[in-house]
């Protein structure tokens, strides 16, 4: 799911959507308004599924998207290789997350993890 808002109004921190990739600002670089056109603003983003870094550079009054991110719950039920099976602990979906190589080792099965859900994709929190 993604809302439609102004570029002018993206703070940094926040996220937006970039190449159809949600992604997080780490920053944004506003002109003045010339003679000859509105003022323009650069932002620079990250991916948070990916990690590539991103920018685009557009009107402050054009309209872009920005994703809604949430941050779930789950139990992990099965750990196989790099990926474990994962339920959430609202709706009860089994779904399966890869696991990062910085998490490797410290997932557990029987145990609650946070992960982020974005656009139909999900990783670890």
């Amino acid at each position: 799911m993604k809302e439609q808002t102004e570029i002018g109004k993206i703070k940094e921190g926040r996220y937006i959507v970039i190449e159809e990739e949600p992604c997080r600002v780490v920053g944004i670089a506003t002109s003045k308004p010339g003679k000859h056109g509105a003022a323009k603003a650069r932002i620079d983003a990250v991916g948070i599924f990916d990690g590539v870094k991103r920018s685009i550079v557009q009107p402050v009054s054009a309209k872009t998207y920005i994703p809604v991110v949430e941050r779930k719950s789950g139990q992990v039920l099965s750990i196989a290789g790099n990926t474990a099976q994962l339920m959430d602990m609202k709706d009860f979906t089994n779904f399966e997350i890869p696991i990062p190589e910085d998490k490797k080792g410290t997932i557990e099965v029987g145990k609650e993890y946070m992960y982020i859900e974005s656009m139909g994709k999900k990783k670890f929190d």
